[in-house]
């Protein structure tokens, strides 16, 4: 029996959320969002996809820019429980001060989750069917100057905003969690990490966070990177826990740091890249490989050409030899 509800508490949340938007309430708009890291918020914009503390720190300026209403109806709105998450979706037709002849639809859908019992957004989409500039007579900037911010203070050891991302997954830990018990996959998790973090430290790298069952690292250069990687896989295949099969994507160029954290597109990229790896493969991206020379030690496979989930065309990916 599917353990999905409706759920009034869920909708009471969400219009308060609504309603401490035209309100200019940004303190409750803050502590309504999750503090971690995977707080996506998404706008109607094709750049408007933006991750973490930049969506906290910018929220009160990015609805603030939305002048005063004559008028906000709600025309539609649900919401649903499952466990320790929810969701919500609204639908509201705003009147502008600045526009009093003409109604905007306005569709808004909200993801919350259950955080020490108290309900907070991870996930935000909002949506008009015209641009920010013709729906409130100005740009909506304070989240992406917020980026922009984070992109011109970026500080490690290396040249501003430049790169080498590194993911590592774990493949089919679903079924090894299952076969072992949670205790103890979580044990020999933990170990992993443990493992993987020693060996990018050593490399020179950073190791940036554990996701779920992977982590992401960053270096100053591709040729770290790649040796990090083929010593992760080698330590992999070594360990004396169970046998654990392992995926590794890198890509290089500039990204944004941000509260010790990176994103953008080649981070996203790198992700993608690890994705099409199969099982004990290290996969890097055409631009990696051209700055590795072949007489640094590496070698690798021919290139093959694949499509990657969120960019437009063919990417010509390359393997990684890293078995002796």
């Amino acid at each position: 029996m599917s353990a999905v509800k409706p759920s009034p508490e869920l909708l009471a949340v969400a219009r308060r959320w609504i309603e401490a938007i035209p309100n200019r309430r940004p303190t409750e708009l803050r502590n309504m969002l999750t503090t971690g890291e995977h707080l996506l918020f998404v706008g109607t914009g094709d750049d408007e996809i933006w991750t973490g503390n930049a969506v906290r720190n910018g929220i009160g300026g990015f609805f603030g820019a939305i002048p005063p209403l004559l008028k906000h109806e709600e025309t539609f709105a649900e919401a649903y429980e499952n466990g320790s998450t929810g969701w919500v979706c609204f639908s509201h037709e705003l009147i502008f001060e600045t526009q009093p002849d003409r109604a905007f639809p306005v569709r808004s859908t909200l993801i919350l989750a259950l955080e020490d019992g108290v309900w907070k957004i991870v996930h935000r989409h909002g949506s008009v069917p015209i641009p920010n500039i013709e729906f409130t007579g100005t740009e909506q900037t304070a989240i992406s100057d917020l980026v922009a911010a984070a992109k011109q203070g970026f500080s490690l050891d290396q040249r501003e905003g430049f790169a080498s991302v590194m993911f590592t997954d774990i493949v089919n830990s679903s079924r090894l969690a299952l076969t072992l018990g949670n205790r103890l996959w979580s044990s020999e998790v933990t170990r992993h990490f443990d493992t993987i973090r020693d060996v990018i430290e050593d490399a020179g790298g950073q190791f940036v966070k554990s996701l779920g069952d992977g982590t992401m690292s960053s270096f100053a250069s591709p040729i770290p990177a790649l040796k990090a990687a083929q010593m992760i896989a080698k330590a992999t295949q070594l360990s004396d826990g169970p046998a654990i099969a392992l995926r590794i994507g890198i890509h290089i160029g500039d990204v944004v740091q941000a509260n010790e954290d990176f994103f953008g597109s080649v981070v996203n990229k790198a992700a993608r890249i690890t994705a099409v790896a199969g099982p004990g493969e290290i996969c890097l991206s055409d631009a990696t490989r051209a700055m590795v020379d072949d007489a640094q030690g590496f070698s690798f496979s021919k290139a093959i050409s694949t499509p990657l989930k969120g960019f437009e065309g063919e990417h010509h990916i390359h393997r990684l030899e890293w078995q002796t």
